[in-house]
């Protein structure tokens, strides 16, 4: 059997968006953490966290947060990605946009990276190894099988 790259990449697409999405979860929440609790550096890199309930630090932190988690989870993942991304556009625009053009220029990267990252999850949704998949089956009935004929 001659070998199908095609067929190969194919099959393993559905674990590598899967990865995909643990890996930008778990770095979205991460900001959330920091922002929110003052670890991994905190909100400013120097320990410090957003105050609380202030527009729109405390908010877009708890986003980063929940909304991390929840793709990082496979839980709700096109419905979570798709307020992560229209958080980190806000961000993009309302933040960055006024101090340049392009993103290299206004210190935007991350804001915009995110933005698309997370449309992109709401199109192709969790891949594999998503937890909400597994809860989504679990009450189903199993299908039933065809009824073989005796003879």
């Amino acid at each position: 059997m001659p070998f199908a790259p095609r067929e190969a990449v194919e099959t393993v697409r559905p674990h590598a968006l899967g990865l995909f999405r643990i890996v930008t979860g778990l770095l979205f929440a991460c900001h959330g953490a920091a922002s929110l609790f003052g670890v991994l550096g905190g909100a400013g890199g120097d320990g410090s966290t957003v105050a609380g309930w202030v527009w729109p630090g405390f908010y877009a932190a708890v986003i980063q947060l929940v909304g991390g988690v929840l793709v990082l989870l496979g839980v709700g993942t096109r419905v979570a990605a798709l307020v992560c991304s229209g958080s980190m556009a806000y961000a993009y625009f309302s933040v960055h946009q006024e101090h340049g053009l392009w993103p290299i220029q206004n210190h935007g990267e991350a804001a915009a990276l995110y933005a698309w990252v997370f449309l992109l999850l709401v199109f192709t949704g969790p891949g594999s190894l998503a937890l909400g998949t597994v809860l989504g089956r679990i009450g189903r009935p199993a299908a039933e099988e065809p009824a073989t004929a005796t003879a």
